[in-house]
């Protein structure tokens, strides 16, 4: 017996009656002898309508009012959980995210986090509670409170996992582990009994949602073993762990897609040593993540720049562009909506060749055009038209044998 930390997401609380399910799960674990440390997300999506009562008020709300309007939504889940407990006779408290010593950078919206000092939880942990932590949220030295950006419950609970030295790290879902594919799109998809750090992070990365790429990094840096499960069912999960047992003639572990993906091009850029440094540092100076960079030359002295990133960064970036064009001395800039990132992902392809090959392959048999591409040791990925989303995911996942006869089910939806 000993610590586990577990991880409800906004589906698994979101009602009441889900809140008390959870809550028997937990003394279960607490009957077997176990001190637990929850981490909660909001309920349902309900950071959503936070989101949609700021922007009601605001078409750019302050970063940090928006950071103090979001965290209210963890702070009501954490709160009704440690209630549930307490009527069903068991103790919890309930903590914020600061009030647990999480400390985060001092950035809003996207805060990674710092450090952890675990005297808090450890001291409640020690009077036989259990204890309930807003996920998503911390606060800064500055003592500003912040938020670790979309998914980053997921992060709490790993963080807290390894600053405990809990024996794993559960995170309960609406999925019963990791899957081929998203099992929405794809019914045929299987759920995958382990699968490596380095194919977890790249899924996640690639538009997996069940778990958030840093809570993946955090795992891997500090070896916490970490579960996907389901908490609407008793099945087992994945296990992510450092290197997975081999799937049988498996070379592709999984096909990810990612919907929020928009192409910016910068036409017309000097052609000289430093372009692309000053290019791609403005953007990351205002907080701009840029994913696939594809560069083309039409003369010795212009060059043209594509990149992608996310569809709701795409305003931010376009507005950055525009306030340095004359600093950048570029002649325009093209964008494109509407796109997705499809990808696959599999430790195998290092010593498959035509892999890749395969992917276009199917891709062009479908009339799928690709507008760009990029590859790693155990991925490729396309862009394509949004459009085609679903015909592409299926096809690829149907091409390189990952189908099965059963149907996944997700729960909570």
């Amino acid at each position: 017996m000993g610590l586990i930390v577990q991880k409800y997401g906004g589906t698994s609380v979101g009602t009441i009656e889900r809140i008390l399910r959870v809550a028997d799960r937990i003394i279960s674990y607490k009957e077997e002898g176990h001190d637990v440390v929850v981490v909660v997300s909001a309920m349902g999506k309900s950071t959503d309508v936070l989101v949609d009562m700021a922007k009601q008020i605001s078409a750019y709300p302050s970063e940090r009012e928006m950071d103090m309007l979001l965290t209210t939504g963890e702070q009501v889940s954490i709160a009704l959980l440690s209630m549930a407990l307490h009527t069903k006779g068991y103790d919890a408290i309930s903590l914020t995210g600061w009030q647990a010593g999480i400390t985060t950078e001092a950035i809003h919206g996207r805060a990674r986090i710092k450090q952890i000092d675990p005297e808090r939880i450890q001291s409640e942990l020690g009077r036989g509670r259990v204890v309930i932590v807003a996920g998503f949220q911390g606060i800064s030295d500055e003592g500003e409170i912040t938020t670790l950006g979309r998914g980053g419950s997921d992060t709490s609970a790993v963080t807290l996992a390894a600053s405990l030295n809990a024996l794993k790290c559960e995170i309960f879902t609406d999925v019963s582990g990791v899957y081929t594919a998203d099992p929405r799109v794809v019914p045929a998809a299987s759920k995958l009994d382990t699968i490596s750090y380095d194919e977890m992070l790249e899924l996640a990365n690639l538009g997996a949602g069940v778990l958030h790429p840093r809570s993946v990094e955090a795992a891997k840096k500090y070896k916490v073993r970490l579960v996907v499960r389901s908490s609407f069912t008793a099945e087992d999960g994945t296990y992510v762990e450092e290197v997975a047992n081999m799937e049988t003639g498996r070379v592709v572990s999984g096909v990810a897609h990612d919907e929020d993906v928009a192409k910016i091009t910068v036409v017309g850029m000097p052609a000289k040593v430093g372009t692309l440094s000053r290019l791609f540092n403005t953007l990351a100076d205002n907080q701009v993540n840029v994913d696939i960079i594809i560069q083309s030359s039409y003369d010795a002295t212009v060059t043209n720049i594509s990149f992608t990133v996310a569809a709701d960064d795409l305003k931010k970036a376009l507005d950055t562009l525009d306030r340095n064009k004359t600093e950048l001395g570029f002649e325009k800039v093209d964008f494109e909506e509407g796109l997705t990132k499809v990808s696959i992902v599999g430790s195998g392809m290092i010593h498959n060749p035509g892999v890749a090959a395969e992917m276009f392959r199917v891709l062009a048999e479908k009339e799928i055009s690709i507008k760009m591409v990029s590859t790693s040791d155990i991925k490729v990925s396309c862009v394509i038209p949004a459009t085609l989303t679903e015909l592409a995911v299926r096809s690829l996942h149907s091409a390189y044998g990952l189908d099965v006869e059963e149907t996944a089910v997700v729960h909570g939806v």
